[in-house]
């Protein structure tokens, strides 16, 4: 379907499979914005979710994307920047609203009573490693990009990262996260960021066998993967890159501080190593803050639960909306697009502790958090 004016940011369909069962399909409809995630399309694809959810004869759901270049390329920031600028050192209401509908899917997918199969081709950055990550069938190409990238825009690695980044392989989350590393499909399958690896022609091959199967009550998850893999070619995977890498990211990560990481990172001989290079280049390039907030979270979120960590991150985030960094980083590379952030400090050894601790303030007591009964 072409994009255009009147089409649904998400289109909802529904497709007949075996034994009277039903697929459910959710396909994000902005290529021409590579499915960047908006408002309008967080509460489209969490009310049908919810729909699904109830619906005895849907067996499964997918969700794939329009188009090749992208599943989901990260959030709507731009409309988070214009809410940011009538909103100076406040929290604005948009981006309130905005985290927690996104939040909510997030966590969603991540609970969902049934299988949630993702077709992550193509870039898969911020938002859209949210909504990929928690999936119980996460399907990478040898077209897939992952990462979080958000220290690049004065964010940080939110939408469950916060969960799932210090749960990876040594201190690799950590890494991620400060550098905004890119992941291929094989870095994707090593770090358990997703299940499987199909070839990206297969898309269709992938709905009509979800549709042809002979859908049993019992054991769906397994019957879903049983599909997948009829279709994987796993030799065509690409090797991972983090892999290989693994061991000089949790010596330069073992550091007792964040100066001290950042100048370890800094430090290693990158000069035949364009992966690398890349990744030192975005640090050093990148948000002091956000580097404390990505350091932050990983420390805290590996002792806390899925729900806890959307409530810390809806707090992280809104301060984000107020605090000024943010709004700076999206100016620089999206709206003016000079690429030359102001940022708030020169380094990360210059970042009053207070000031970080400021982003861990809830503007909410407990009783009135907007996410206060997730998990229960």
């Amino acid at each position: 379907m072409s994009e255009d004016a009147g089409a649904l940011p998400v289109l909802v369909s529904e497709a007949d499979a075996g034994n009277g069962k039903k697929v459910g399909i959710l396909t994000l409809n902005k290529p021409k914005a590579l499915n960047a995630l908006d408002l309008a399309m967080a509460e489209l694809m969490l009310d049908a979710l919810q729909t699904f959810s109830a619906r005895s004869d849907i067996a499964c759901v997918l969700i794939d994307a329009e188009g090749e270049k992208a599943f989901c390329a990260g959030g709507d920031v731009v409309s988070m920047h214009q809410a940011m600028a009538n909103n100076t050192n406040a929290i604005p209401a948009f981006l309130e609203t905005f985290f927690t509908v996104e939040y909510t899917l997030d966590y969603t997918i991540r609970t969902f009573n049934k299988p949630v199969v993702i077709w992550g081709t193509g870039i898969v950055m911020g938002g859209g490693m949210g909504l990929m990550s928690g999936a119980s069938h996460r399907i990478v190409t040898e077209t897939s990009r992952l990462a979080m990238p958000e220290i690049t825009i004065g964010l940080y690695p939110d939408v469950g990262g916060s969960y799932f980044l210090p749960r990876l392989p040594g201190k690799s989350g950590l890494f991620l996260g400060l550098t905004g590393a890119s992941m291929n499909a094989g870095d994707a399958r090593y770090l358990g960021l997703a299940d499987h690896f199909v070839s990206s022609d297969k898309r269709q091959q992938l709905l009509e066998a979800l549709c042809e199967h002979a859908w049993q009550d019992d054991s769906v998850d397994e019957q879903v993967a049983e599909v997948i893999n009829s279709l994987s070619d796993s030799d065509a995977m690409p090797a991972s890159v983090v892999k290989t890498h693994q061991s000089l990211i949790d010596e330069v990560c073992s550091h007792d501080s964040l100066p001290a990481i950042v100048e370890a990172i800094n430090a290693l001989d990158s000069a035949d190593d364009k992966w690398l290079a890349r990744a030192q280049k975005t640090l050093s390039a990148g948000s002091p803050i956000t580097a404390h907030l990505v350091y932050q979270q990983c420390q805290r979120g590996a002792q806390m639960s899925l729900a806890d960590c959307f409530r810390m991150e809806l707090i992280m985030s809104c301060r984000c909306g107020e605090a000024g960094e943010f709004q700076e980083g999206v100016r620089a590379l999206l709206i003016d697009k000079d690429n030359a952030p102001d940022w708030k400090y020169a380094s990360v050894a210059e970042v009053p502790d207070g000031v970080i601790d400021t982003f861990f303030t809830s503007p909410w007591d407990d009783a009135s958090h907007p996410l206060i009964t997730l998990g229960e």
